[in-house]
Protein backbone atom coordinates (compact mmCIF):
# COMPACT_ATOMS: atom_id res chain seq x y z
CA UNK A 1 0.00 0.00 0.00
CA UNK A 2 1.12 3.17 -0.42
CA UNK A 3 2.65 6.07 1.90
CA UNK A 4 0.52 9.21 2.51
CA UNK A 5 3.43 11.40 1.90
CA UNK A 6 4.27 9.50 -1.72
CA UNK A 7 0.73 10.10 -2.93
CA UNK A 8 1.43 11.79 -6.73
CA UNK A 9 4.76 12.44 -5.53
CA UNK A 10 6.66 12.99 -9.14
CA UNK A 11 9.69 11.49 -8.91
CA UNK A 12 12.81 12.27 -11.32
CA UNK A 13 14.72 8.55 -12.18
CA UNK A 14 17.81 9.35 -14.33
CA UNK A 15 19.52 5.63 -15.61
CA UNK A 16 20.73 4.52 -18.29
CA UNK A 17 20.15 1.02 -18.45
CA UNK A 18 16.49 0.18 -19.15
CA UNK A 19 16.28 -2.95 -16.88
CA UNK A 20 17.34 -1.49 -14.05
CA UNK A 21 15.45 1.44 -15.23
CA UNK A 22 12.02 -0.68 -15.32
CA UNK A 23 12.44 -2.57 -11.61
CA UNK A 24 12.96 0.85 -10.00
CA UNK A 25 9.90 2.26 -12.00
CA UNK A 26 7.71 -0.86 -11.32
CA UNK A 27 8.65 -0.12 -7.67
CA UNK A 28 8.17 3.59 -7.16
CA UNK A 29 4.99 3.09 -8.89
CA UNK A 30 3.73 -0.14 -6.34
CA UNK A 31 4.70 2.53 -3.71
CA UNK A 32 2.42 5.56 -5.29
CA UNK A 33 4.89 7.60 -6.54
CA UNK A 34 4.82 9.04 -10.15
CA UNK A 35 8.55 8.12 -11.62
CA UNK A 36 9.50 9.96 -14.62
CA UNK A 37 12.54 8.01 -16.47
CA UNK A 38 15.50 9.51 -18.36
CA UNK A 39 18.64 7.42 -19.74
CA UNK A 40 20.80 10.94 -20.23
CA UNK A 41 21.95 13.45 -18.23
CA UNK A 42 20.36 15.85 -21.14
CA UNK A 43 16.87 14.48 -21.18
CA UNK A 44 17.32 14.84 -17.29
CA UNK A 45 17.88 18.46 -17.84
CA UNK A 46 15.31 18.91 -20.22
CA UNK A 47 12.77 17.47 -17.97
CA UNK A 48 13.56 19.44 -14.97
CA UNK A 49 12.54 22.94 -17.20
CA UNK A 50 9.70 21.53 -18.07
CA UNK A 51 8.15 19.89 -14.85
CA UNK A 52 8.77 19.97 -10.95
CA UNK A 53 9.75 17.00 -8.97
CA UNK A 54 9.64 16.23 -5.55
CA UNK A 55 13.22 13.81 -5.61
CA UNK A 56 15.81 12.55 -8.14
CA UNK A 57 17.58 9.32 -8.16
CA UNK A 58 20.66 9.99 -10.56
CA UNK A 59 23.08 7.46 -11.71
CA UNK A 60 26.62 8.31 -11.21
CA UNK A 61 27.56 6.74 -14.02
CA UNK A 62 25.68 8.06 -16.92
CA UNK A 63 26.71 8.13 -20.91
CA UNK A 64 26.36 12.02 -21.83
CA UNK A 65 27.60 13.08 -18.23
CA UNK A 66 28.68 12.50 -15.15
CA UNK A 67 26.08 12.28 -12.36
CA UNK A 68 28.21 14.51 -10.08
CA UNK A 69 28.23 17.12 -12.72
CA UNK A 70 24.72 16.69 -13.44
CA UNK A 71 24.29 17.40 -9.52
CA UNK A 72 25.75 20.52 -9.98
CA UNK A 73 23.32 21.55 -12.52
CA UNK A 74 20.87 20.41 -11.43
CA UNK A 75 21.48 22.28 -7.41
CA UNK A 76 22.56 25.65 -9.70
CA UNK A 77 18.58 25.85 -10.85
CA UNK A 78 16.42 23.42 -8.85
CA UNK A 79 16.38 22.69 -5.37
CA UNK A 80 15.61 18.79 -5.60
CA UNK A 81 16.66 16.60 -2.88
CA UNK A 82 18.76 14.11 -4.91
CA UNK A 83 19.73 9.84 -4.18
CA UNK A 84 22.38 8.91 -6.04
CA UNK A 85 22.63 5.70 -7.30
CA UNK A 86 25.86 3.71 -8.48
CA UNK A 87 28.07 0.28 -9.24
CA UNK A 88 30.50 2.69 -6.86
CA UNK A 89 31.20 1.25 -3.79
CA UNK A 90 34.63 3.17 -2.68
CA UNK A 91 34.24 5.45 0.22
CA UNK A 92 35.63 8.18 -1.94
CA UNK A 93 32.81 8.55 -4.32
CA UNK A 94 30.00 7.92 -1.60
CA UNK A 95 32.44 11.22 0.12
CA UNK A 96 32.05 13.16 -2.96
CA UNK A 97 28.42 12.70 -3.71
CA UNK A 98 27.66 13.54 0.20
CA UNK A 99 29.68 16.58 0.45
CA UNK A 100 28.46 17.94 -3.22
CA UNK A 101 24.90 18.05 -0.74
CA UNK A 102 23.12 14.99 -2.04
CA UNK A 103 21.02 13.51 0.46
CA UNK A 104 21.87 9.56 0.20
CA UNK A 105 23.86 7.03 -1.91
CA UNK A 106 22.71 3.66 -2.71
CA UNK A 107 25.33 1.34 -4.19
CA UNK A 108 24.17 -1.25 -6.96
CA UNK A 109 22.84 -3.82 -6.27
CA UNK A 110 20.99 -2.64 -4.65
CA UNK A 111 17.34 -4.05 -3.28
CA UNK A 112 14.18 -2.13 -5.12
CA UNK A 113 12.11 -2.14 -1.62
CA UNK A 114 14.82 -0.35 0.28
CA UNK A 115 15.25 2.41 -2.42
CA UNK A 116 11.76 2.94 -1.94
CA UNK A 117 12.34 3.17 2.40
CA UNK A 118 15.21 5.58 0.99
CA UNK A 119 13.16 7.77 -1.16
CA UNK A 120 10.52 7.98 1.85
CA UNK A 121 13.01 8.88 4.31
CA UNK A 122 14.28 11.34 2.55
CA UNK A 123 10.81 13.51 1.29
CA UNK A 124 9.79 12.94 5.33
CA UNK A 125 13.70 14.56 6.14
CA UNK A 126 12.83 17.68 3.56
CA UNK A 127 9.21 17.83 4.97
CA UNK A 128 10.36 18.38 7.82
CA UNK A 129 13.34 20.90 7.74
CA UNK A 130 10.83 23.08 5.65
CA UNK A 131 8.40 22.88 8.15
CA UNK A 132 11.51 23.92 10.56
CA UNK A 133 12.93 25.95 8.98
CA UNK A 134 11.91 29.88 10.20
CA UNK A 135 13.93 33.05 10.02
CA UNK A 136 14.60 35.36 12.77
CA UNK A 137 12.85 38.66 12.24
CA UNK A 138 14.13 41.94 12.66
CA UNK A 139 12.00 44.74 13.93
CA UNK A 140 10.46 46.95 10.99
CA UNK A 141 11.21 44.00 8.47
CA UNK A 142 8.77 41.14 6.86
CA UNK A 143 8.86 37.89 8.93
CA UNK A 144 10.06 36.04 6.35
CA UNK A 145 13.19 38.19 5.69
CA UNK A 146 16.51 38.62 7.22
CA UNK A 147 18.90 41.39 6.60
CA UNK A 148 22.59 41.25 8.12
CA UNK A 149 25.04 44.02 6.45
CA UNK A 150 25.86 42.96 2.64
CA UNK A 151 23.22 39.67 3.13
CA UNK A 152 19.85 39.76 2.35
CA UNK A 153 17.59 36.55 3.35
CA UNK A 154 13.95 35.99 1.47
CA UNK A 155 13.44 32.53 3.75
CA UNK A 156 10.06 32.09 2.13
CA UNK A 157 11.45 32.02 -1.45
CA UNK A 158 14.83 30.39 -0.09
CA UNK A 159 17.52 32.42 -1.84
CA UNK A 160 20.25 35.00 -0.16
CA UNK A 161 21.16 38.36 -1.88
CA UNK A 162 24.86 39.36 -1.06
CA UNK A 163 24.91 43.16 -1.97
CA UNK A 164 22.30 43.22 -4.02
CA UNK A 165 22.98 40.17 -6.11
CA UNK A 166 21.46 37.04 -6.12
CA UNK A 167 22.85 33.99 -4.87
CA UNK A 168 22.72 30.78 -6.64
CA UNK A 169 22.78 27.64 -3.69
CA UNK A 170 22.01 24.79 -3.04
CA UNK A 171 19.97 23.67 -0.50
CA UNK A 172 22.57 23.36 2.21
CA UNK A 173 24.48 26.05 1.45
CA UNK A 174 21.71 28.08 1.53
CA UNK A 175 21.13 26.77 4.98
CA UNK A 176 24.84 27.07 6.17
CA UNK A 177 24.83 30.98 5.13
CA UNK A 178 21.52 31.42 6.29
CA UNK A 179 22.53 29.96 9.88
CA UNK A 180 25.70 32.47 9.95
CA UNK A 181 23.79 35.31 8.69
CA UNK A 182 21.11 34.71 11.96
CA UNK A 183 24.42 34.88 14.32
CA UNK A 184 27.65 37.17 12.96
CA UNK A 185 30.23 37.06 15.27
CA UNK A 186 28.88 33.50 17.12
CA UNK A 187 31.86 30.65 16.03
CA UNK A 188 29.73 27.39 14.93
CA UNK A 189 31.78 24.38 15.58
CA UNK A 190 31.81 21.77 12.95
CA UNK A 191 29.66 19.37 14.62
CA UNK A 192 26.90 22.29 15.83
CA UNK A 193 26.49 23.32 11.67
CA UNK A 194 26.31 19.46 10.62
CA UNK A 195 23.46 18.95 13.22
CA UNK A 196 21.56 22.27 12.43
CA UNK A 197 22.26 22.31 8.68
CA UNK A 198 22.31 18.84 7.45
CA UNK A 199 19.23 16.28 7.72
CA UNK A 200 21.30 13.31 8.27
CA UNK A 201 24.10 14.99 10.41
CA UNK A 202 25.69 10.74 11.31
CA UNK A 203 26.22 10.21 7.87
CA UNK A 204 27.71 13.54 7.15
CA UNK A 205 31.57 14.23 7.58
CA UNK A 206 33.46 17.30 9.11
CA UNK A 207 34.98 17.99 5.39
CA UNK A 208 31.46 17.67 4.55
CA UNK A 209 31.33 21.35 6.12
CA UNK A 210 34.38 22.67 4.81
CA UNK A 211 33.93 21.67 0.90
CA UNK A 212 30.56 23.59 1.82
CA UNK A 213 32.22 26.88 3.35
CA UNK A 214 34.51 26.49 0.15
CA UNK A 215 32.29 26.81 -2.12
CA UNK A 216 29.91 29.68 -0.42
CA UNK A 217 33.15 31.58 -0.37
CA UNK A 218 34.32 31.17 -4.00
CA UNK A 219 30.52 32.22 -4.69
CA UNK A 220 30.63 35.56 -2.24
CA UNK A 221 34.24 36.07 -4.24
CA UNK A 222 32.72 35.91 -7.26
CA UNK A 223 29.84 39.20 -6.33
CA UNK A 224 32.58 40.78 -3.93
CA UNK A 225 36.16 39.89 -4.55
CA UNK A 226 37.88 41.96 -2.22
CA UNK A 227 35.91 40.77 0.65
CA UNK A 228 35.80 37.20 2.80
CA UNK A 229 32.79 37.75 5.14
CA UNK A 230 33.03 33.86 6.36
CA UNK A 231 36.15 33.46 8.93
CA UNK A 232 37.67 30.64 9.90
CA UNK A 233 38.62 29.87 13.80
CA UNK A 234 41.38 27.19 13.52
CA UNK A 235 40.36 24.38 15.66
CA UNK A 236 36.95 25.60 16.81
CA UNK A 237 34.78 26.39 13.77
CA UNK A 238 33.45 28.99 11.53
CA UNK A 239 31.73 32.68 11.97
CA UNK A 240 30.21 35.46 9.35
CA UNK A 241 32.19 38.83 10.10
CA UNK A 242 30.86 41.18 12.49
CA UNK A 243 30.41 44.84 11.35
CA UNK A 244 30.04 44.06 7.63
Amino acid sequence: MASAESTRTRILLVEDEPAIADTITYALTTEGFEPIWCATGQAALAALRRTTFGLAIVDVGLPDINGFDLFREMQAHWRVPVIFLTARTSEIDRVVGLELGADDYVPKPFSPRELCARVRTVLRRVARSTVADSPAPLVGSPAARLAAGPFEVDDERKTIRYHGRHLDLSRYEYRLLKLLVQRPGRVFSRDDLLVQVWDDPASSFDRTVDAHVKQLRAKLRAIYPDADPIQTHRGLGYSLKEGL
